[in-house]
């Protein structure tokens, strides 16, 4: 893990399309401005988490083809 120190108003880039500024620091909190293109997603690690889970629950309940309620393969005729 790369740990860096930055003052208020100073900047992080990640790559040439991501930009990190530290816009307030206060009551052991630190507010961050994140500047990135629309095809980054940029989640907390609580939503990504249960983003995550949501994905996942949702694979297993999809049927597998040729299941009870799932696409039958075809015959062929």
């Amino acid at each position: 893990m790369l740990v860096l120190t930055r003052k208020l108003g100073e900047n992080i880039r990640i790559g040439d399309s991501v930009k990190i500024t530290v816009l307030e620091v206060r009551s052991g909190q630190v507010k961050l401005g994140i500047e990135a293109p629309p095809e980054v997603k940029v989640h907390r690690e609580e939503i990504y988490a249960r983003i995550q889970e949501e994905n996942r629950r949702a694979q297993r309940a999809k049927p597998e083809p040729g299941a009870a309620g799932g696409a039958a393969p075809p015959t062929g005729q």
